[in-house]
């Protein structure tokens, strides 16, 4: 029978700064498991998945600030505009008016507003007169002179008397009305013969008899 013999090795002992390095090397190893299991998810039956980390967005950038140009530093445009030369308004020639102050007067537009439009009106013909024709005596002559009366006959006196007359359509004599001062027996006396016996062709209006009044004078006097 072989027999074999064994030697046993006597164990090496670490120095402490290799048993640091080895608990150090430990320590991140299980730090970085740890950090692995935190993020890694569960990966559900049914086959494996893919986990994507999503970045989150950046910040908002804040907007700068808007320099303002002058004029002088504005470009130019560049067209043919620019090419033309300057209008120069023309003066137009107006009212002169005198140094100081001056009130403007709006303008009359009376007659302006008050001309009428269109032809010219015709005038409107004259009015036309009705013609008129007075009332003319037709007494009989031996009717004409009233009676005297015998009262002024005898104390031979005479009279003059104005009286005004009123014809109706017909041509009597419808009224008779002393002017002034009259004596009353001699206006009596006339009063009664011409309501009586006095006639007239009555007046007339475009050929229609109207009624109308007249004025006369009647005379009193005695025969020689």
């Amino acid at each position: 029978m072989l027999a074999y013999a064994t030697h046993r090795r006597t164990p090496r002992q670490l120095s402490p700064s290799t048993l640091l390095v080895i608990v150090g090397v430990h320590a991140v190893a299980l730090a970085m498991v740890a950090a692995a299991k935190m993020d890694i998810d569960i990966v559900p039956r049914g086959g494996p998945t893919k986990i994507i980390d999503i970045p989150l967005p950046p910040p908002p950038t804040p907007p700068k600030p808007v320099e303002q140009r002058s004029q002088e530093q504005q470009p130019a445009h560049q067209s043919s505009i620019d090419r033309f030369p300057p209008i120069t308004p023309l003066p137009i020639p107006g009212p002169e008016f005198a140094a100081g102050p001056t009130t403007l007067d709006p303008p009359d537009l009376g007659p302006i507003l008050d001309k009428p439009i269109g032809p010219p009106a015709q005038p409107d013909p004259p009015p036309v007169m009705p013609v008129k024709v007075a009332a003319r005596a037709i007494t009989p002559a031996d009717l004409v002179r009233p009676p005297y009366p015998d009262s002024k006959r005898r104390s031979e006196e005479e009279a003059a008397l104005r009286l005004r007359l009123s014809i109706d359509e017909r041509g009597r004599v419808t009224a008779v009305e002393p002017i002034g001062a009259a004596d009353p027996d001699f206006l009596a006396a006339a009063r009664s013969h011409l309501l009586r016996f006095w006639r007239y062709r009555p007046a007339t209006e475009d050929g229609r008899a109207v009624a109308t009044s007249m004025v006369i004078t009647l005379r009193f006097q005695l025969e020689e």
